[in-house]
């Protein structure tokens, strides 16, 4: 329980968080080697945007043909940016296509959106300390970053769920990545308290832009947004900006009374590592993470239902509440946003070609009538134990079942996915994927020289641990 500290005032949450990302040593080889995946991954989710232009579009400099010294470079373009606005490119690239990884528990989000304010915070920070004649930091202290940004946004999401009050995840992400990059901008316990009462009174977005009617793109650049808050907070901070030590907890005025319905912020755990541990990767298909079983469910499906698309008559997905509340979609969709968050149009599409990409959420696609006639077969239903097994910290599930039946009275198997390839069940099996996919992505964009150099340090555990953040970022930039 989150309580005011008597002796000076400050919520004790503040201080926690302060304590962890100054004090904690991380230990866990696991955290370290998935962290490793997560960058690569990440990164090249980011990689793949840059082939869409409704991204690019916002991507850049605020004024046109800023060029900013020791500025952060965003990957796959030649704009060299303040690191406020830096973290906002990389961060809206890398969340545009809801192909990065995933944590869900009562409220829900994507750790690694953090990763645009600590790459371009890292990438700044060591420039400038290359340009003094001192040492840059290292990909190594990246990862421990975003392990750490990955616990604070992780664990306060464990049972603490935003979306019951309407405000939208990326606060935590505001926070998580505020403490991480206050710290990596030279800032002490007192800096990061500071930057992190100023991240809570800045509050969140609703989450309007998530859901019908108005499901839009602006879910796709508002990771970016915090994490480019986060970064510009930090600045603040280490300039010796004031804080406001009960921001939480004051009576009347603070986040719980005012936004938190009067509720009492939780940590159900210590930091340390455990998010990252058990993070969920996107590996095979770019959809909303609780309907990534039933695509799963839905390919394996569409050997036998692809020549029997008129014979159907119903088509029973099963699944778990949170599914229902987020993604149980009717009537028209209007846009890609609004399809990669149905699990009716991602059942359908797997259904109907036997995978899912992100080209299937764009318009053309779209308008083949036989997703919709898909869609007015289904019928969506609650299992309470895959509601049980989602929320326990033991298992993690993500369950969804599909079924088809026949107008002839017949019907296939009942399809059930418990685990989607990417979850911690599944480490192993997921890997050599995630690698695949990284490659996959490079490939949209860089020559195969440049390619190959990304992945020689990128696939080498002992090389992207040592290798600078300037020259690690180097490798990225547009040849």
């Amino acid at each position: 329980m989150i309580k005011v500290d008597e002796t000076n005032k400050t919520d004790v949450l503040l201080e926690e968080i302060a304590d962890y990302v100054l004090n904690k040593e991380i230990i866990s080889t696991e955290a370290f080697t998935t962290a490793r995946y997560v960058l690569l991954d990440t990164l090249g989710c980011g990689i793949l945007a840059l082939s869409y232009p409704e991204c690019t579009k916002l991507l850049g400099p605020v004024v046109p043909g800023t060029v900013v010294p020791n500025g952060t470079r965003v990957p796959g373009t030649s704009y060299v940016l303040d690191p406020v606005k830096g973290a906002f490119n990389i961060g809206s690239m890398i969340r545009w296509l809801d192909y990065n990884d995933t944590w869900l528990a009562a409220e829900w989000g994507h750790p690694s959106d953090n990763l645009g304010g600590i790459l371009a915070v890292a990438d700044y920070v060591s420039q400038v300390q290359v340009a003094k004649g001192k040492d840059p930091l290292t990909i190594h202290d990246v990862l421990e970053m975003m392990i750490k940004a990955h616990e604070i946004q992780g664990v306060l999401a464990l049972e603490n769920s935003l979306n019951r009050v309407g405000l939208d995840h990326v606060l935590y992400v505001k926070i998580a990545t505020t403490a991480v990059v206050t710290k990596m901008l030279g800032g002490g316990r007192e800096e990061i308290i500071n930057a992190l009462s100023n991240a809570w009174i800045d509050n969140a977005s609703l989450r309007t832009y998530r859901h019908a009617p108005n499901t839009g793109s602006r879910k796709s650049w508002a990771a970016g947004d915090a994490t480019s808050r986060g970064v510009f907070l930090a600045m603040l901070a280490v300039k010796g900006e004031m804080g406001y030590p009960s921001a939480l907890t004051a009576s009347g005025w603070g986040f719980q009374d005012v936004l938190f319905n009067k509720q009492t912020l939780t940590l159900s755990r210590p930091f340390d590592a455990y998010v990252m541990e058990n993070v969920l990767f996107k590996v095979a298909y770019p959809a909303e993470f609780h309907a990534q079983t039933a695509a799963e469910a839905a390919v394996q499906l569409h050997p036998e239902v692809k020549d029997r698309l008129d014979e159907i008559d119903k088509i029973m997905i099963t699944t778990h509440e949170s599914a229902i509340r987020i993604i149980d979609k009717k009537g028209p969709l209007n846009n890609p946003a609004d399809r990669d968050h149905c699990i009716q149009y991602i059942t359908a599409v797997g259904l109907l070609h036997g995978d899912v990409t992100a080209d299937h959420y764009e318009d053309e696609a779209a308008a083949d009538p036989k997703i919709d006639r898909l869609r007015d077969k289904m019928v969506v239903t609650e299992n309470k134990q895959y509601t049980n097994d989602y929320l326990n910290p033991n298992k993690r599930s993500i369950a969804n079942a599909v079924q088809v039946y026949f107008k002839d009275g017949t019907a296939t198997a009942n399809v059930e996915c418990e685990y989607p390839l990417g979850h911690r069940f599944r480490r192993e099996e997921a890997f050599p994927k995630i690698k695949e996919k990284f490659t996959a992505n490079l490939a949209t964009h860089y020559t195969w020289k440049q390619r190959e150099k990304i992945e020689e340090v990128c696939f080498d555990q002992d090389k992207i641990n040592s290798i600078k953040v300037n020259a690690f970022m180097d490798l990225f930039v547009n040849a």
